[in-house]
């Protein structure tokens, strides 16, 4: 099998639906490919629903809710493609999206992984890579130069960066299985920026491919409380990050500097229409405490 797509949903159906249909849409037809989707526990009925449209994929039903990354790599064990795409279930794949990420990928032998260029609903397109976190990359956020210093997606051609994000993820099977695929203490956020590092320090290079268009709709509940555990869990996933691949001394600078720039966003916030200040202050309070608060799991 050349390609798998791997795909976890939770609650998600019509997202599902549209994502899947995206992907007969689009794939091109001389790649031998499979389609699995890992089920997590949903109760809006998801599988009923794919089993309708899209006999030909393969559902994997769990019935207790599992966290991200274990499901990440439930989906590795579950698929046979010797690439395999991971997708949120709030994408759309835009023609020619797999066939350049597969090319990418085939004509750099080092490379373990690929990510699209994404695009918000209106077809703008939005920072997906980046380069991996450091007290120099916290630095440059501190001094509101993040944009310029720090991302790394956009232009027109394929490159080398740091860390892609995995909304639509194309990785070589071999590569994530020679560092332990996911690492489960993750629950949410920063699980891939790890495991990118961790391929980086193998050796293998990790590409952004602007030729490759997915559309990310970014479904995630929208109102204030799950905004808030999202942010918790944001902090703490970073955190743990930091503890795995830098020093107590740079985890403590960055901390710090990450806290900052929220400090006159917040400020901002109380005379600009629509906006939360008290979000703002939530962020450098976990950036600072991120072993505090209520996250996802």
């Amino acid at each position: 099998m050349d390609l798998s797509y791997a795909i976890i949903n939770t609650n998600r159906r019509q997202d599902l639906l549209r994502c899947l249909a995206s992907i007969e849409a689009t794939h091109p037809a001389a790649i031998e490919h499979e389609v699995v989707v890992v089920d997590n526990a949903s109760d809006d009925g998801s599988a009923g629903a794919v089993a309708e449209r899209f006999p030909g994929v393969r559902v994997v039903e769990r019935r207790d809710r599992g966290s991200l990354t274990e499901n990440f790599n439930l989906l590795l064990a579950s698929t046979t493609g010797r690439l395999f795409m991971f997708l949120n279930e709030d994408v759309e794949l835009l023609a020619g999206s797999t066939a350049a990420l597969v090319a990418a990928l085939d004509a750099d032998p080092a490379a373990a992984a690929a990510g699209a260029m994404l695009l918000d609903p209106q077809r703008r397109q939005t920072p997906c890579a980046w380069r991996l976190p450091s007290v120099a990359t916290a630095t440059a956020g501190a001094l509101f130069l993040h944009k310029w210093l720090v991302t790394e997606s956009g232009g027109t051609g394929t490159r080398e960066v740091g860390w892609v994000r995995s909304a639509a993820f194309l990785g070589r099977r071999d590569a994530i299985d020679s560092v332990g695929g996911y690492d489960t203490d993750y629950l949410f956020y920063s699980e891939d920026t790890d495991l990118q590092k961790r391929l980086h320090d193998a050796g293998r290079r990790i590409l952004h491919v602007p030729a490759a268009l997915v559309v990310h709709y970014e479904t995630a509940d929208a109102e204030r409380p799950g905004r808030v555990r999202r942010i918790v869990q944001f902090h703490r996933g970073r955190d743990l990050y930091m503890r795995k691949h830098h020093s107590a001394a740079a985890r403590f600078a960055c901390r710090l500097l990450w806290a900052w720039p929220y400090l006159p966003r917040a400020l901002a916030a109380l005379v600009l229409p629509g906006e939360d200040a008290g979000l703002y202050l939530l962020h450098a309070r976990q950036a600072l405490l991120p072993g505090t608060g209520t996250g996802m799991g």
